[in-house]
């Protein structure tokens, strides 16, 4: 275990890279500048359901949501929970804006949202310990080179935080298709098993998503190349 405080996001890394690849659409470009602003998780301060939706509604929060496809059917599903999303990569923010406002009209726009662009680590350290009813990472960037496995978001330094912000009885969702990843992550779960009890009844509940999972563009993605993606159920003790 490492020496980690949770809470404290000065002891962990950077954990992901690029942060803007192809230009943004003029369309996603202006709810950068319009959408974004409204719904935006504050720079400072704590990051409380009271704060961000005014009352005490559960939370969820998915750390890198890629292009908001899983966090925005997860928050149309459940109207009345609040859901915080952090990504660093810019295009991902302006896609997942697309879903939270209506997809360009054609459903209504998500109130139960809130996004951060950028790292998800210092906005999950202003969450109170406790605050969070479920917490997703799915398909993180697996930094499969040996030498960059301290950046890898399966960690002994986040899952600390992880575990420091949800409830007891919360749940933490994992999913990945990299096989280096899938073993290492595996590994440091087993040493936070003080924390963390996995769900699993046999292969077929890490083998088929469950229910209530939306599947991600990344992992319809991994399905297309013939990768087999694996599911992580695990329930903060």
């Amino acid at each position: 275990m490492t020496a980690h405080k949770p809470g404290d996001p000065t002891t962990l890394n950077r954990l992901y890279g690029r942060s803007q690849g192809r230009p943004l659409r003029k369309a996603q470009q202006g709810l950068l500048e319009t959408l974004l602003p409204q719904i935006a998780v504050p720079s400072d301060g704590p990051v409380t359901a009271e704060r961000l939706f005014g009352d005490a509604r559960p939370l969820h929060f998915e750390i890198g949501f890629g292009g908001g496809e899983h966090m925005a059917q997860r928050a149309d599903m459940l109207p009345d929970h609040g859901f915080i999303g952090a990504e660093p990569f810019l295009n991902g923010v302006a896609q997942a804006l697309v879903h939270v406002g209506g997809d360009n009209g054609a459903h209504p726009p998500l109130a139960n949202v809130r996004l951060h662009h950028g790292d998800a680590l210092q906005v999950l350290s202003r969450v109170p310990d406790g605050a969070l009813s479920l917490l997703y990472l799915l398909h993180p960037d697996p930094w499969p080179k040996a030498r960059h496995a301290k950046r890898r978001m399966m960690n002994d330094g986040p899952l600390d935080l992880i575990a420091a912000k949800l409830k007891p009885g919360g749940e933490f969702r994992f999913g990945t298709d990299h096989p280096v990843y899938l073993r290492h992550a595996l590994i440091v779960m087993r040493r936070h098993s003080e924390q963390f009890e996995w769900l699993v009844e046999g292969p077929q509940s890490w083998q088929q998503r469950p229910g209530g999972w939306p599947e991600t563009r990344y992992e319809a993605k991994a399905r297309k190349l013939g990768h087999e993606v694996c599911y992580f159920r695990y329930r903060r003790r």
